[in-house]
């Protein structure tokens, strides 16, 4: 693999888009329980406002998730996996399996 190849890895990609420790863990929560609300993702998580608020804007700028806004009163939104989101299902399965073999004692 070239140095250019290297930079431009689909690897590399991928981890730039969904490779952070809380970005893996938002994505774990849309696999277990669907669309899910800031708040609810915030409770399960106990991220702070800002973290929280940044990572779903990377996996939303990723393609990874969409936010779907509801004319509610009050107003309110749901995330939720894209197409692309959902493909990932494979890579979370094989992380959960890994994790499970390798890191019992962790």
């Amino acid at each position: 693999m070239t140095d250019r190849n290297r930079e431009n890895c689909p690897i590399l990609r991928a981890t730039n888009a969904m490779g952070d420790k809380w970005s893996i863990l938002i994505l774990r929560e849309f696999f277990l329980e669907g669309p899910r609300r800031f708040q609810d993702l915030q409770d399960v998580l106990g991220l702070s406002p800002n973290t929280l608020s940044g990572r779903l804007k990377k996996l939303e700028s990723a393609g990874i998730i969409a936010r779907r806004q509801y004319s509610t009163n009050p107003p309110r939104a749901e995330y939720h996996l894209t197409e692309a989101g959902q493909a990932l299902s494979p890579v979370m399965g094989a992380l959960y399996k890994w994790g499970e073999t390798h890191t019992p004692d962790l």
